[in-house]
This record gives structure tokens, sequence and C-alpha cells, in this order.
């Protein structure tokens, strides 16, 4: 999850000011902040460690940092109301926020019924819940040890997409896109043809379009393949505040503690979130 909140933070500038290369320094620009993207990836992991309603843990924490923005339209509309039911989103968001029940799912099944209940809440329609359920069985799969290649081509069988591409393909014409179909699978090939965690963000950050997003995408699967180097990992905590970091610390806990026999070493350490 560490992993998706760097990629958000690591993103923030570059969403609407994209940069086609992946040479960019520093790895943290001096703007960049952590937005929305970190805000719901919170407010699910309380939702999952806490056995808390999805829909409250996200206007919960969504409207205690409204400030940190980028909110789509119509889930500012939902978050700032008292409905609680879903209203068929298929936006990118679904996926962005997901990676706390890929962390904690005890089988690949388990894994994406976790990415469905926290997903139906807001983005019921199917290519949301597609979108959500993929990102979740990438870095269950990304846990159990399978290699890139492999995961590469049974999220492609499973969920039916096309992730042939590789990312100096997708560079030259993609386009800045917030549905889960058009910024999926994208972010996935950034994570699975990566050749380290620092590599995939910059291959998010590379092909342009919804930076923050895909990137934190891309980095929760490539925390699960390749864990964050600590450098990293520490420069990203410092920018959440406290009660962030204890939720992370929380939820590193519980994925060590419900891994059975699912690998954890690649994953961040509870005590850099201290």
């Amino acid at each position: 999850m560490l992993g998706a909140v760097i990629g958000d933070i690591v993103g923030s500038v570059y969403e609407f000011d994209n940069h086609r290369a992946k040479g960019f320094l520093p790895l943290f620009h001096r703007r960049a902040f952590f937005t929305d993207d970190t805000v719901c990836t919170i407010a699910v992991a309380e939702a999952l460690l806490r056995d808390q309603h999805p829909g409250l843990a996200l206007k919960s924490w969504g409207r205690r940092y409204w400030d940190n923005g980028g909110w789509g339209g119509r889930f500012a509309e939902w978050l700032r109301s008292d409905e609680l039911g879903p209203y068929g989103s298929y936006g990118n968001g679904a996926a962005m926020r997901v990676s706390p029940a890929g962390l904690l799912g005890r089988s690949l099944d388990d894994a994406i019924l976790l990415a469905e209940g926290v997903t139906v809440v807001t983005h019921n329609h199917s290519e949301g819940m597609k979108g959500a359920t993929a990102t979740a069985a990438a870095i269950y799969l990304a846990r159990a040890g399978l290699a890139a290649s492999a995961i590469r081509q049974l999220i492609a069988k499973r969920f039916s997409y096309d992730l042939s591409a590789t990312v100096d393909e997708i560079r030259p014409t993609y386009q800045f896109n917030e549905t889960c179909q058009k910024t999926v699978p994208q972010a996935l090939i950034c994570a699975l043809t990566a050749g380290s965690y620092e590599d995939a963000l910059r291959n998010a950050i590379s092909i342009g379009g919804d930076s923050d997003t895909i990137a934190a995408i891309a980095g929760g699967v490539a925390e699960a393949l390749f864990g964050i180097p600590q450098p990293i990992a520490a420069q990203g905590l410092g920018y959440l505040p406290s009660e962030m970091r204890e939720l992370l610390k929380d939820l590193y806990r519980s994925s060590a503690k419900s891994a059975h026999g699912v690998p954890t070493s690649g994953l961040a350490d509870e005590r850099w979130c201290a």
C-alpha cells in the first residue's frame, strides 16, 4: 500500500503537466504532495482493518482531507452527500485505492472478494469492478511470488485486458483518461515490465495521462514485486500525517499475520511507518 501512496505523491505534480520521459529528477518533486488517491487508499485500509462500511470510511477521510483535492466531480458530490449508495462509476479511482485488498487477501479469491466489497459502494459499473479486482489480483499474485510475466498472462486472461504493449509503444499516443478501461491496463504494464520499484514509477509518469493515479496503481503492484528501497519509503512517509503512518503500520502488521504462506519480504516494513 505504501507503494501506491508513494506513486501518488511522485505523480502529484505531473497529472496536469505531463512529463513524457523517465529521466525526471528528483524522484520527489519539490511541490509533490499526497492527493485524494492516498486519502481514499487510507480509507479503504481502515475499512478493511476495522471492519467499517467502506462508504463511511471514504466519507470520513475524504472530508477530513478535502483540501488535498483532485476529487472527481461525481465522487466529490457523493462525498459531500449523506448517500451511501453507488452511482455506477467506472472511473480509475476504483483501482487506485484498492491496494489494501491485495495485501490483506488470504487467497486470490479472497483478495478479489475484498476488492469487490470496497469498490461496489461507489464504482459498481462492471468496468470499475474489473479495474479494482484486476489490480488487487495482481498485487496478491506478486505477493505470492509469481513472476511478472506470469502475472501479466494471468491478469490478461482472467480480466480480458490487453497487456501486450510495451511502455515505449504506449507513450507516444497515450491520452489523459480517467476510466478504468483506459488506465488500469497501462498502469499494470508499467509495473509488470519494470526492473525495480522506482523503474515502475518512472514508467508510469513517462506515459503521461492521469499521472498520479497511474503511478499509484503501478506502485502498489511494483511494491509487491520488488519491495520499496528504504530511502524512497522513508522520504514518502515524510509526506504523511501521523494518523496515516499509524494506519499503514497496522496494515502491514495485519498483512504479515494473515499471510498464511504468502511471502511478505517484498513489502514495506511496518517499522518504517513509526
